[in-house]
Parts: C-alpha cells; structure tokens; sequence
C-alpha cells in the first residue's frame, strides 16, 4: 500500500517501466480500501474469499480500479490475466479460448498450483455467463486463485444462496469519489486550486466527467480566459462537455476520427486506416488512445458508452449529412470485414454491423437492446431434446410436439438452443434443411409441406441449391415477442443468409404473423400466405426470401437505409450489378446460345440474362461481357483436353470464337459437308452448355 499512499517516492529501479508505473499511480487517487482489501488477500497464504465483485454505474472508474490491481498483482509477482467481455463472444468456449490465450497456454498446464490474478472487466456485456463461471469455471481454478468480477450490475442471489459461495464472495459497491479524492485527482492532472470548485461542482466526483473536464481544461487554456462552464443538471454535464471537447479537437479529421469511434461498436487501425489512408490512420488510432474516455479492448478501442451517446447523438443532430457520410465510412469497412472472414471473426463482423442499428427508433422495438450479451447459442446437449419438446407442447401442443420430436431425429444439427444465467435451456431455434430432407419428412410436417410445395410453384430450387426452413422459435418466457433470445436468433439467421453460397429459398414460421410482420419487413422479407399451414387445429404464417433474386450484397446495401432509420438510397458507387438471377436450364442454354452469337457485341453481352447468374457473378468485379466471354472460351477450352473433341472445337471456332461470314463458309473452312458441320456444331454447344450450367449449379469446383 506504501507504494500507492506515497505516489512521490522513489522508483525502486531507473527504468522507462518503472516511470510509468509511477506516472499512472501519481494519477490514480481514491479507492484506498478496495486497494487494502486487494493487497492483503493477495498477500494471504489462504485468502480468505475467492471472486471480488466490484459494481457500479458507468463511468465511476471500475476499469481504472482493475489497472491498479493489475500493477499490484504485478509487483508482487502474481501473474495476472485481463479479460474485458465487451469484445469477446459472451460463451464459455469463446471465454475459456481469450483466457488461454491470454495465459499463453492452456489453463491446466500453464497455472498449476500457482497464484493467478483474473480481472474481468464489464461484465454486463455477457451476464449469461454468471451462473457457468460461479458453477464450473472459477471453482477449476487453483485454490489460491482471485477473480476480480467488475460491471454495472452486482451478482445474481444465487451466489448468497450457495453457503460455499456466502464465505468466498466479497461485493463491493463502487461509488464517486469524495471530494478529497476527486481534487487529489484534479490536481496530479495540473488543474489550479481555483478552477477545481467549479469542475467539482459540474462533476459531482464522478471519475469520468473529471477527467473529461480535465482534457476539455487542457485544449482551453490557449484562450484568453477560461470561464468556467456553466452546466446545471447531470444531462447536461455530459452535452457541454463533450461539445467543449469536440470544438478543440486538433483537427477536423481528428474530430471525424472521434466520431467514428463513437458510431462503431469497436475501432481499429484497420477502420480508421480504411477512412484516412495508413499513415492517418495509425496516427489518429494512437491519438485516440489517448483520451480518456476511451477503453481498451481485445479487438479494438470503444468510448466509454456515455460520451459515445452524447457525440454520437450530437452529430446526428447538428449536421445529418455528416453524420449519414460517417455511417456509410463505417459501414463500408465493417461490410469489407463481413465478407472478408469467416468463424467468429466474421461473427465479430457481424455483431459490429448489427449495433449500426442501434440508432434506428423502429428497431427498438423488435431487439431487446438491454439484453444483449445476455443469452448465447450452444449446440444440444444431453436433455435438451426432452425440454424442447415440452417448450413446444407448452406454447404450441401436443400435435406440434411431436413434429419438433420427428425433426430432432432426424436433423439434430438444425436445432440450437440459448443458455445464460442457470444450466437450463432458456429457448430455441431450427433451421431444417428441405433439400436434405426426405420426402416422407417432408410430408409428415404441414410447415415443411406447405413451403416446399410454394417454392416449387414460385420458383423451384435448382440441384445443389439449399431451402432452409425456421421452423421453430420459441424463447421459454415470452414465446416469439421480441426478447433476449431474438438478439441471438439474428445473428445466427445472418450467419446463414450471407454465408451459404447456395442458398435459394429461406422460410420463417411464425405463430402471429402480424405482430412478426414488422420485423420480416425491415429485414426485407415477403408474406408467403400460399405457404401457411395449420397445426393442431392453430394456423401458423411464413415469411420468404428468395436469395437468388436479391444476394447477401444487394441486401446488405438495402439494409444500410434501415441503420439510418430513413432508408436512404445507398450511393450507386455502394451497389453492385443488380440482383441475381436463377434462371431454369432451358432459359441458361438459350442464353448461352444467344451469347456465343454476340461474343463481338458488349452491349449485347452485358444485355444478356447470363450477365446476372451466379457462374458470371463468381467472376469478381469484371464487367459482365468480359467475364462472358472469358467464361464461354474457359467451357470451349475444356474440350481440347479430350483428341475426340476437336471436330467440335473447330467448328465452335470457326462459328463463335473466330467466326466466318456465314455456317455455309464455316463448313465449306473445315472442309466438311453442311450437315456434317451442323451435327459437330450442334454437339459442341451442347456440350459448352452443359460445362457452364454444372458451373453455374456447383461452381468452379476444386
């Protein structure tokens, strides 16, 4: 404790390390007794309580608190391990996977017997894992193990209700620091006895606002006279002083550099560098991490939530053009990151490009923002079966019980449960893949005949397309209203859409299809009433999507208008070629009949219905009549390998590739009769056909 009680002494070795540990000490003030209570457990041969749960309100310097006991587990030689579940999937696998890396190994092997320091950090980002770390993970640990809890929230009764757990838990209640406190702190920033009473007066201690009005103090100190500023209520402490701090920014694109951290759900150099260039952008990043409201995460750097919402919030109001052109600057790195990844990675991508959404009033209404990070998606275990079988007689009866039992032996895969605080299961999901299906399948569930059956009136899947069927939805307290469990089902519904590269029809069950209905439209899904079904004498209605028609692209920029909350037109420079199509075989041969014909004609390529399939699509960016026709010389190519082939190469060439006047001239070049010709030519396009379509169904292959 001597170490934080007297930030003046002496370093104890000459090292740029010790000078910052002495740096960040001279500026943390307060919290003597969480500190003395950290460093005598630390220092126990048997501590007398295993987790420390710290809570508090946002902003009151919980995160601040961990750094300090950091550098104290530090000094004492106890390895300590920092994890802010902010930026990490909250599920045990995804937690257990940040802890080893951070630990370098896997926990058995590398913590042993040893002493372990854990922190942490926002733990209100993912309490569904409270009951799985009280129950399973903390108590694997070593017996001389602390694992620091901090978030808004204190811990669940379960843990008071638990006798081992009334002895190995201590709660602590983080509050403002006292006046003391809150001017030692001010005053190891450099702020003048004079200018302290007011900034305590606008802060009333709250750590954050101190340290804003300290930055904001340091940018005004140029002016001629810095007048104290006049804010009256705890709203507007927070307005005025980030308006004061957004007028001194070094730069403007300094201040669009803040305004995008504010927008994003996490900032990287990667982001800012796609925004500014490299160079800018790594120098911007490294200016953000200074400030003082911004925290550190695994994957990148985010505001304190309360000075994101308050720049967010005023831009949109002062200036909606600056604002919509910082959206799309986000959007556009998050989409490249979309479709650049893949696992959780891309999960991470997703979740980035879901908070854009966050901003749109009508979304409130169909996610439960508050509960995020509350539920996660978990694979069956052993009787989960039985519970979701029951969950669906509960809301659904007896008759739709038993379809959920027939799906579950025969597509256990499809189905994914939700789990947070407690073992049980707290709802679930399917999506049943109809093109794996077998008939009889298909016929027992009125839901799977209904949709399958509209698919093959509207559009049939072509082979290799895939069908997927929402079947079920059922979260177990308020059934399919918006709640904890819709968070999740939208990210795993999103996974599916943009990551299937065959997907064609995409169907969802729902039980009131006018309460679902605004949901399914703001995600820009049709109502198939031709496809509703009855079950147990109850009707039931289904959403579609053809994803042929209109790509996972196409789609997300449709959506970008949706983040908005306007559903502004997306640039045309944002848009790709159009929708894309899924023509039936004899429509793609006649196409490929007419392009062949065109080849010299790039109006009339780009015209041609091919120009909008998926074979011509895979081409990447090329415009469509150059990737027509390297596509039509790649499937004529593919006959020169076989010797028997080249009557048919030939007369290909002499018609389409490097044509003759006229199939007359053709044939008399190839010195064959008419007819003879006409055969050769009428094989090779067929066979050119063929090549494409296979193409067009399974794409380019290995």
């Amino acid at each position: 404790m001597r170490a934080w009680e007297d930030p003046s002494a002496p370093p104890p070795a000459s090292t740029v390390a010790d000078r910052l540990k002495r740096a960040r000490r001279r500026r943390f003030v307060g919290r003597a007794a969480e500190l003395e209570l950290f460093l005598a457990t630390l220092a126990a041969s048997e501590p007398s309580f295993s987790v420390l749960w710290l809570h508090g309100p946002g902003g009151v310097g919980k995160t601040a608190l961990l750094g300090a006991f950091a550098e104290s587990a530090g000094d004492a030689g106890v390895r300590v391990v920092s994890l802010d579940l902010r930026t990490i999937e909250p599920s045990p696998p995804a937690f257990v996977s940040e802890f080893e890396r951070a630990l370098g190994h896997p926990a058995q092997e590398a913590l042993g017997s040893e002493p372990v320091v854990l922190l942490v950090d926002t733990f209100e980002a993912a309490v569904g894992l409270e009951d799985w770390l009280r129950e399973e993970f903390v108590p694997a640990l070593p017996a001389r193990a602390l694992v620091v809890v901090a978030g808004r929230d204190g811990p669940t009764g379960a843990w008071r209700r638990d006798p081992g757990w009334r002895d190995l838990l201590r709660v602590v209640s983080l509050r403002n620091l006292g006046p003391d406190d809150a001017r030692a702190l001010l005053a190891s920033a450099g702020v003048a006895a004079e200018q302290q009473r007011w900034m305590l007066e606008i802060s009333h201690g709250h750590p954050l606002a101190l340290s804003l009005l300290v930055d904001v103090l340091a940018q005004r100190q140029a002016e001629a006279a810095a007048e104290p500023l006049e804010l009256r209520a705890a709203p507007d402490v927070v307005g005025r002083l980030v308006e004061s701090f957004l007028a001194g920014v070094p730069s403007p694109r300094h201040r669009l550099a803040l305004e995008c951290a504010a927008h994003a759900r996490l900032t990287t150099e990667g982001l800012l560098g796609s925004i500014f260039g490299a160079g800018e952008g790594d120098e911007v990043f490294s200016w953000l991490r200074g400030l003082s409201f911004m925290e550190h995460g695994t994957y990148g750097l985010f505001p304190h939530d309360l000075a994101r919402d308050v720049i967010d919030a005023d831009l949109r109001w002062r200036d909606p053009a600056a604002y919509r052109e910082v959206h799309l600057r986000v959007r556009r790195h998050i989409v490249e990151q979309v479709w650049g990844s893949e696992g959780r990675e891309r999960g991470r991508a997703l979740a980035d490009l879901i908070f854009l959404h966050r901003g749109n009033p009508a979304a409130a209404a169909l996610w439960d923002w508050a509960s995020l990070g509350e539920v996660y998606a978990d694979g069956l275990r052993d009787g989960d079966g039985e519970a979701i079988v029951r969950l669906v007689e509960r809301y659904e009866g007896a008759e739709s019980a038993a379809i959920a039992g027939h799906w579950l032996e025969r597509q256990p895969g499809a189905f994914y449960v939700f789990r947070g605080r407690g073992p049980e299961l707290l709802g679930f999901s399917a999506n049943l893949a109809l093109h794996e299906a077998a008939e009889a399948d298909i016929a027992y569930d009125p839901a799977a005949r209904a949709v399958w059956a509209h698919a093959q009136r509207h559009a049939p899947p072509r082979p290799g397309d895939e069908v997927l069927l929402a079947r079920f939805l059922i979260d177990r307290d308020v059934y399919q209203a918006p709640s904890r469990s819709f968070n999740v089902v939208t990210m795993r519904s999103m996974q599916e859409w943009l990551g299937r590269q065959r997907l064609s029809w995409y169907y969802a069950v729902a039980a009131d299809p006018e309460a679902m209905a605004p949901l399914m439209d703001y995600v820009y899904f049709d109502r198939a009433p031709d496809a509703d079904f009855e079950v147990g004498g109850r009707g039931y209605g289904v959403f579609a999507r053809d994803w042929r028609r209109v790509g996972g692209v196409e789609w997300l920029d449709r959506m970008a208008g949706r983040e908005l909350g306007d559903d502004a037109a997306v640039p045309d420079s944002e848009r790709e070629h159009g929708p894309v199509l899924a023509l039936s075989q004899p429509e793609f041969a006649d196409a490929v009949r007419r392009a062949l014909r065109d080849m010299r004609r790039p109006d009339a390529l780009a015209a041609n219905p091919l120009a909008g399939t998926r074979v011509v699509r895979e081409r990447g960016d090329l415009p469509a009549p150059e990737a027509l026709r390297e596509l039509l010389d790649e499937a004529v190519d593919a006959l020169r390998d076989d010797p028997r082939d080249d009557k048919l190469v030939r007369a290909l060439e002499c018609t389409y590739l490097r044509p003759a006047p006229t199939q007359e001239a053709a044939a008399e070049l190839l010195d064959l009769p008419f007819s003879t010709y006409r055969g050769h030519l009428t094989r090779g396009l067929q066979r050119v056909v063929d090549w494409l379509w296979q193409r067009e169904l399974h794409g380019p292959g290995p």
